[in-house]
């Protein structure tokens, strides 16, 4: 069985995943037109998992047997999807629509997201289920362009 069709089960992050969820984190952000053309090493990213955690992520995993192969970064309070990622050769599984529906879940009346672009694989993940496109921008930290994206309950 390939991580695209064995069964996966959603969890909370557990302190001891983050090496997992940075590695995730930095593998899907160094797609082409994914992350920021010049992505931090995967050790500041790991870094700065800690400071998210700090911050007020709520994390929800997908396993497979005792591997992650995506994650879900939320900050419910202020109604925002911060990061949804899955391990490249889990896609196609249905780990994304169902870590998308945990965001659901968690946000009942609202959230917004962002991304760039170039990203049309999420692009057309996001605008399937359900969300609009908002506005662009330029990231504050990187400088590039982002678009973002809105999802309302019907």
């Amino acid at each position: 069985m390939t991580p695209r069709t064995q069964p996966f089960l959603l969890r909370p992050a557990r302190a001891d995943d983050r090496d997992a969820i940075a590695a995730i984190w930095h593998s899907g952000a160094s797609l082409p037109h994914v992350g920021p053309a010049a992505l931090p090493p995967l050790q500041a990213l790991r870094q700065r998992v800690d400071q998210e955690f700090a911050e007020g992520w709520q994390v929800t995993v997908a396993t497979q047997g005792d591997v992650i192969v995506g994650f879900l970064a939320l900050l419910p309070e202020a109604g925002i999807l911060d990061q949804l990622f899955v391990r490249r050769d889990a896609f196609g599984g249905g780990i994304g629509r169902a870590l998308f529906a945990e965001a659901i879940a968690a946000m009942p009346m609202g959230f917004t997201l962002f991304t760039r672009p170039g990203n049309a694989r999420a692009r057309r993940f996001y605008e399937a289920a359900g969300m609009t496109m908002l506005r662009e921008e330029i990231h504050p930290r990187f400088g590039d362009t982002i678009m973002f994206y809105g999802w309302q309950p019907d």
